[in-house]
């Protein structure tokens, strides 16, 4: 029993040596992570306590290591940093407060940005007949979303007609190598769930023409035309000399 209590109370001797800066936030933080969304506004507050020396106690703020400029009042005791607005750029972005005069006196705090893939909006696309055609939606969001395709409806059965997809958690792809009308054309859905923003989707009308020709017909005829005037031209400028050597033959 007397080991346990020395124990204990070099324990608390420990802990009120210790010293430390908080931070604190608004909307309040769980443990060391922030939730918010895009487009709102969070504060935090940095400060030091009891145990810091009085004549130690000026504060940095870092953003993901880089250091952030802070007004001269701004630094002693008491630091307020005000993100706004939240961007989907600081998602996962970790502020960290600290003791200028000694690093190992920090406190962090990570956010939490939660926002909806950019789509529900409509796109036009006219491909030509054997031409590939690239269908994009942008699924970039907090938290990850699913996705399905749709054709004319119904769920885009993937093994058929030639299709492929690709999907990185930025951008998810389906591409059409060689398009055929019978087969392609039609109204596309790319279909989102997201656990936090409900379903959201981009449709695709997809017009497949007739086979477009390998070269540009009518510059083409244009090119042509200009070369043959041009011949001629040079051949009548040049003719009253073709003339004299003629009759001097």
């Amino acid at each position: 029993m007397k080991v346990s209590v020395s124990v204990v109370l070099l324990l608390l001797c420990y802990v009120n040596g210790i010293k430390a800066v908080t931070v604190e936030s608004c909307p309040l933080a769980t443990g060391s992570s922030l939730q918010t969304a895009v487009e709102a506004t969070v504060t935090l507050t940095c400060m030091t306590d009891e145990s810091i020396d009085p004549s130690n106690q000026e504060l940095q703020w870092f953003r993901n290591g880089v250091r952030v400029n802070l007004a001269e009042e701004n630094r002693m005791y008491r630091s307020s940093l005000c993100v706004q607005p939240v961007t989907k750029e600081d998602n996962g972005v970790v502020f960290t407060c600290q003791l200028k005069g000694d690093t190992s006196v920090n406190n962090s705090i990570e956010f939490d940005v939660q926002y909806p893939p950019d789509l529900n909006d409509t796109k036009e696309v006219s491909v030509g007949e054997t031409s590939a055609v690239v269908l994009s939606c942008d699924v970039r969001a907090n938290p990850p979303v699913t996705l399905i395709w749709k054709k004319d409806g119904e769920v885009l059965d993937l093994a058929t007609g030639s299709y492929k997809t690709t999907n990185n958690g930025i951008t998810a792809e389906l591409s059409i190598p060689k398009a055929k009308r019978d087969v392609h054309q039609g109204t596309y859905v790319c279909e989102v769930t997201s656990p936090v923003y409900g379903i959201t989707s981009r449709t695709f009308t997809v017009t497949v023409k007739d086979k477009v020709l390998g070269f540009p017909l009518g510059p083409t005829i244009a090119g042509v035309v200009v070369v043959v005037c041009t011949v001629a031209l040079a051949l009548i400028s040049r003719m009253d000399k073709i003339i004299k050597c003629c009759k001097r033959n």
